[in-house]
């Protein structure tokens, strides 16, 4: 399964490493990778690819959720099937 992996907060140095660490720990492939600073401000978008990690997708939602809130950022995990079907409607 892949998924869209979102991190937005204020720009600061580890941020993109430390978001990499954490899938790569858990087993998760970074496809593709965008990221963009407008006025300190950092928004990054992710595809990953899920199929090698143990966890379920809560389970790993619920660990980006937490590392979101550790370092002031917000982190979001969305199914990449969710995009597709917005993108029929």
């Amino acid at each position: 399964m892949r998924a869209i992996v979102t991190v937005i907060g204020r720009d600061r140095v580890g941020i993109i490493a430390g978001v990499c660490v954490l899938l790569a720990e858990r087993g998760v492939n970074i496809l593709d990778i965008s990221q963009t600073v407008l006025g300190g401000n950092l928004t990054m978008a992710m595809l990953v690819d899920l199929s090698g990690s143990p966890l379920s997708f809560s389970e790993l939602k619920e660990a980006l959720e937490k590392a979101g809130n550790e370092t002031k950022m917000t982190i979001r995990i969305q199914r990449e099937d969710i995009f597709e079907v917005m993108d029929n409607v």
